[in-house]
């Protein structure tokens, strides 16, 4: 139980807006390092949250954030594996990413389904139940040290850019720190008392949602509609979405693997507004509304029932016009958000975390404090938020037709497994040297937030993909036109091995086997750019040795 005394003063080095997480990871790496940290929010632990599916990305930053920062606690995190013996049992498994795609009124159509399929051989993806895995990291920070303070709201900030920053909150209580790292969510005291917020926000993409977790949610692979299908892995076994247009499902089963004890199932309804415009109708009604549109989906949910009330939004997106300045950092989901697809929040939140640790253990240890040490992380939050925005607005313009989306989808397949590349080829050569400018190296990017910095075909591929659909929903472009040409600089890429056939129309199930694999490494070897190449090779050396270890 926490003393509280009002009128209390303490200091810190670090004060961190947020215990979710973000914050909780950042605290416990901060403290591991002797760093005073102050870990404060208004709420309390456990509690529910959304932000539930890993992908490899994840995983392997979570692997490298634990060796980097001397943490071994976060490895348990790394892995399905992992949380299952040593953090909890209610979590589920993740072996691919499923796209079922629907029209209202129509049979699904079989041939019209995407899949992407986690190799077994380097397969560490779960389905994360929060409230478990959020108190883990809480508590951990307060294991090495960070000061809690839960059930505490901020009211007021002042920020002194040569000592430091003031935090007072409803109770009377004040504390001061060096500096603040705000990763509270929409809500963030920082953005309110600083007016940092972007309005409008430059997001293209438009989307609200509604969510909740509910029992009883049948597997897709049991009902009529997918007795045709032909994905390489059950859907059950993996983060399914449902996509129509106007909007997609997600299906999280946190119940998808024999020693999970968990009999829940995340699931959410992401619609765009100016189709679907928010009204008075409960959560509940919008979704049964929305099952009795499209039966084939509802086969799932004929026995399913929420066990808690149903959040609904308003527009998910918003945005900072600024994320660093003196004496502040906002971090992920408080400096920006633009939706839940592909499962990008995780990923962006220890991006940060990776990059902002350092930066605030040397300058608790040598006192600069300057925002130039911080600038770096001006660009990243504001080229992860940009880049995601790209995608998501382009699968939305996509869901309209198949066709369309089809080819936007393999952009995103694409961003996901480059990305990892590059992240394990920095692990690898990390861990044979020991040296930190392996992660300078990526920071040393003119795109800051791509997956891939390094190639120009690749960050061209996204910006093409953005701009045929800005044509599409103009109508000066038809969909099968910017399909064509999606495919068509896939086809003609020298970032990807021509034997994964992403840029093949009718290939729409990509399982990475171990043919597949093989020939991608003759290719690395002889006909990769130099860019590409090397990384590759020193990415499938890193993650044989993390299987060998037992997945780590």
């Amino acid at each position: 139980m926490q003393k509280h005394t009002a009128g209390r003063r303490d200091t810190y080095d670090v004060a961190i807006l947020g215990a979710g997480m973000a914050g909780g990871m950042l605290g416990a790496v901060l403290a591991r390092h002797g760093v005073r940290v102050l870990l404060i929010d208004a709420g309390v632990h456990p509690r529910f949250a959304v932000g539930e599916s890993t992908i490899p990305y994840t995983s392997g930053m979570t692997r490298l954030i634990a060796q980097r920062y001397d943490l071994p606690e976060l490895k348990a995190l790394s892995s399905f594996k992992g949380i299952q013996n040593k953090v909890s049992r209610y979590c589920g498994q993740k072996q691919n990413f499923g796209f079922v795609y629907h029209r209202e009124g129509q049979p699904q159509d079989p041939s019209e389904v995407n899949q992407l399929v986690v190799p077994s051989a380097i397969r560490t993806e779960t389905h994360l139940f929060r409230q478990d895995v959020d108190s883990y990291l809480f508590n951990l920070a307060v294991a090495k040290g960070a000061t809690p303070r839960l059930g505490t709201r901020i009211e007021r900030i002042e920020i002194d850019p040569d000592s430091g920053a003031v935090l007072h909150s409803t109770t009377g209580d004040e504390f001061r720190a060096s500096y603040i790292v705000d990763g509270s969510g929409f809500r963030s005291p920082l953005a309110d008392a600083f007016n940092l917020r972007e309005t409008p926000t430059r997001a293209r993409t438009h989307s609200r949602t509604i969510f909740t977790h509910m029992v009883g949610v049948t597997p897709f692979d049991d009902s009529p509609a997918a007795r045709q299908h032909k994905n390489p892995s059950p859907w059950h076994h993996g983060t399914l979405h449902h996509v129509f247009d106007g909007g997609w499902l997600w299906v999280i089963p946190f119940d998808n693997h024999p020693s999970s004890l968990n009999p829940l199932c995340s699931v959410g309804l992401t619609l765009d507004p100016r189709m679907y415009p928010r009204d008075d109708r409960s959560g509940q009604e919008e979704f049964d509304d929305f099952l009795a549109r499209f039966p084939e989906i509802a086969h799932q949910f004929r026995g399913a029932a929420a066990v808690r009330p149903w959040v609904s939004t308003g527009r998910l997106q918003y945005s900072a016009k600024q994320v660093v300045g003196d004496r502040f950092c906002l971090t992920s989901h408080a400096a920006g958000f633009i939706d839940a697809l592909y499962s990008r929040g995780l990923t962006n939140t220890m991006e940060l975390v990776n990059a902002l640790a350092w930066r605030l253990i040397a300058a608790t240890r040598d006192g600069d404090w300057s925002t130039e040490r911080f600038a770096y992380l001006e660009a990243l939050q504001q080229g992860l938020f940009d880049f995601h925005d790209d995608l998501v607005y382009a699968s939305f313009v996509g869901f309209r037709d198949y066709e369309l989306w089809n080819a936007v989808n393999r952009t995103w397949m694409l961003g996901t497994m480059l990305g990892n590349v590059m992240l394990e080829d920095a692990y690898y050569r990390y861990l044979r040297t020991g040296d930190e400018g392996v992660f300078l190296d990526l920071e040393n990017s003119d795109s800051p937030g791509s997956p891939l910095p390094v190639s120009a075909g690749f960050n061209r591929m996204g910006v093409l993909a953005r701009e045929l659909c800005e044509a599409v929903e103009r109508g000066t472009t038809k969909p099968g036109e910017a399909a064509a040409a999606i495919l068509g600089h896939i086809g003609a890429a020298d970032f990807i091995a021509p034997s994964f056939a992403f840029g093949e129309r009718d290939t729409r199930c990509f399982n990475m086997t171990p043919v597949k694999m093989a020939r991608n490494a003759v290719w690395c070897r002889r006909e990769a750019p130099p860019e590409i190449g090397p990384r590759m090779i020193n990415a499938s050396k890193g993650l044989v040795r993390m299987r060998l270890r037992g997945g780590e």
